[in-house]
């Protein structure tokens, strides 16, 4: 099942201030971006934001494991309550992205 469009609208408009955010739809899915890295995918209504350690921290106990389709790496998956705290999604989004590394250089095609 896609992710509704007014879902990835919401969660983009809770991150505003996290930094250089975007979202890019792929397979009918959305990748969610800040500063450009993807941080979190938007999978069936569901926010899944990468693992760093010191997202784990700030996080504590609030999220719980998951991916967000079958074969992916193990994400923290954000819920509804956490979603709606603006401030403290949009810390974690910041924290995720200052944490995660640039996104490799496409090489050039010859």
């Amino acid at each position: 099942m896609a992710s509704k469009q007014s879902t990835v609208d919401y969660i983009l408009d809770q991150v505003t201030n996290a930094g250089e955010v975007s979202v890019r739809k792929m397979f009918g899915e959305y990748a969610l971006y800040c500063d450009g890295k993807v941080v979190a995918l938007v999978c069936d209504d569901t926010l899944y934001v990468k693992i760093t350690e010191q997202g784990k921290v700030f996080v504590g106990d609030s999220y719980k494991e998951g991916h967000a389709y079958e074969g992916a790496k193990v994400s923290m998956v954000i819920n509804e309550d956490k979603i709606e705290d603006r401030e403290w999604l949009t810390e974690l989004i910041h924290i995720t992205a200052e944490n995660l590394p640039l996104p490799k250089p496409k090489k050039k095609k010859v």
